[in-house]
């Protein structure tokens, strides 16, 4: 029986990812691309042929900020719209209703105090060395000059590295919702000595191991804790179903609220996830305005670029090997220009990096562009918003995939660095260090917020379109798997 925030019923019963995934970015669009509104709604093929839609939402909001950020709203009233909380007696009711429902139960406080001392420097696992002080700028310059990540990112986690006394982030209160996600930050915040506020499901093996962590570093971690279930159960909530009960209880913690979320989910839970988690941020908010949002986004998405990573792919499509240009071309016209083309125009300024990868489906690039409609919106409404693109990561949740784990695996052979976990959850957790402890600069557009100290492991900057070169990366990742 499917409860909590879901995707509506039709008359049979059936909940269609499909109908609601092209509804909301038809309406989407809407407000500025009406030809491109009709061409979502009419596409048959969506589960393949949601890539060009995708891709429309930033193009038309390239135009100027007020089509941007009219976009975004669209979006999320789109999302409101759309999906419903359902009831265990099969009820449904609007999305909206979440902003005003009352808790049903009410969750206490579990506090678990680190063991260890704080790290009072910045140190960086890489590659089997812990990388702090000149040797991590030498690294942030080295994935600089070879467009890992935008020349952005050095400076901020420059400033990190200059005050090692930020990353306490004292007087701050981080919740993390998928407090057992690879990517999230929770335990390289606990090992600063930061407090955080822990969300995930009830679910005993994962509180275990989040304790530990918590145990194994300096910090302060605070569990949702329900005393009248029996102890499997008691700690932990889930969102889908609990909205008012997480945002009633992360309301009434001490220290200024940061709302990070790092949840993940497969097929369309990801969306359900996605727009409750929306729908928490907007509760929380209206209790506590001075409460600050972060997100990670995805790499594998489509994004506006700035001229000066146009210029370093141009030259590296230009100066690629004999040997590439020897394959690349009979390869291109075997397949009518679908493989191994050139990133962008020449003379685009800005560019559009489209790494958006099909096998992942409609349902996840939508909740994160979710996630990048609220961050547009809430930045604009004068909230404090730390947004940063995520590099391509082996984590658990990606490398199931055989297709993925094969192209990660090529993946270095086209100028693309595939990240271990506990080197981008570290460096994400950094910027995000950053974000809270300094004036963030202000941008004449929203593209350029999300543009800004993007660690997009090398996609914006390669030499070719990344859907170009991604069958070919995944051949040779099975070819190197097997010997």
């Amino acid at each position: 029986m499917t409860h909590g925030v879901s995707f509506p019923a039709d008359a049979d019963g059936r909940r269609s990812t499909t109908r609601a995934g092209r509804a909301v970015v038809a309406d989407a669009l809407r407000p500025v691309d009406p030809v491109g509104a009709l061409g979502a709604e009419q596409e048959t093929a969506w589960r393949s042929g949601y890539v060009l839609h995708l891709r429309r939402l930033v193009e038309a909001g390239v135009a100027g900020p007020e089509a941007w950020l009219a976009i975004a709203d669209a979006g999320l009233d789109a999302v409101r719209r759309t999906l419903v909380v359902a009831a265990d007696d099969g009820s449904e009711a609007p999305l909206s209703s979440l902003a005003t429902a009352p808790s049903k139960r009410t969750l206490g406080t579990v506090e678990v105090l680190g063991e260890g001392e704080p790290q009072v420097e910045l140190v960086l696992p890489y590659r089997g060395r812990e990388l702090r002080g000149d040797d991590l700028r030498t690294q942030l310059d080295a994935w600089v000059a070879c467009g890992v990540m935008e020349p952005s990112v050095a400076t901020a986690v420059g400033l990190v590295i200059d005050h090692p006394e930020w990353l306490r982030l004292e007087g701050r209160t981080v919740a993390v919702l998928g407090a057992g996600a690879e990517m999230g930050p929770l335990a390289a915040l606990l090992r600063w000595g930061a407090t955080v506020a822990a969300v995930d499901l009830p679910r005993t093996a994962l509180w275990e191991r989040v304790q530990r962590t918590a145990r194994a570093g300096a910090g302060r971690l605070l569990v949702p804790f329900d005393a009248s279930v029996s102890e499997d159960g008691s700690f932990g909530a889930d969102l889908l179903a609990e909205v008012p009960e997480v945002s009633d209880w992360l309301a009434a913690l001490d220290g200024r609220l940061v709302l990070g979320n790092y949840l993940y989910a497969d097929g369309g839970t990801h969306v359900r996830v996605a727009a409750a988690a929306d729908a928490l941020a907007t509760r929380l908010i209206a209790a506590r305005p001075d409460t600050a949002l972060a997100f990670l986004a995805t790499p594998t998405d489509a994004f506006v670029v700035p001229r000066e990573a146009v210029e370093q792919s141009t030259r590296a499509y230009r100066e690629r090997s004999g040997a590439a240009k020897l394959v690349g071309r009979p390869l291109r016209w075997a397949t009518r220009g679908r493989l191994l083309h050139r990133a962008y125009p020449p003379a685009a300024d800005p560019g559009i990096s489209d790494a958006i990868v099909p096998v992942q489906g409609p349902n996840y690039a939508l909740a994160k562009r979710i996630q990048r409609w609220r961050a547009a919106v809430a930045r604009r409404d004068g909230t404090l918003v730390s947004f940063h693109v995520a590099p391509s990561t082996r984590t658990r949740s990606v490398v199931k995939n055989r297709a993925l784990a094969a192209a990660f695996a090529g993946a270095h052979r086209f100028g693309v660095e595939i990240f271990e976990p506990d080197t981008a959850n570290t460096l994400m957790a950094a910027l995000l260090v950053h974000d809270l402890s300094t004036d963030l600069p202000t941008h004449d557009h929203p593209w350029q917020d999300e543009a800004y100290a993007a660690v997009h492991g090398g996609l914006w900057r390669a030499a070719y379109e990344p859907r170009s070169a991604l069958g070919l990366a995944a051949a040779l990742g099975y070819a190197s798997a097997r010997t």
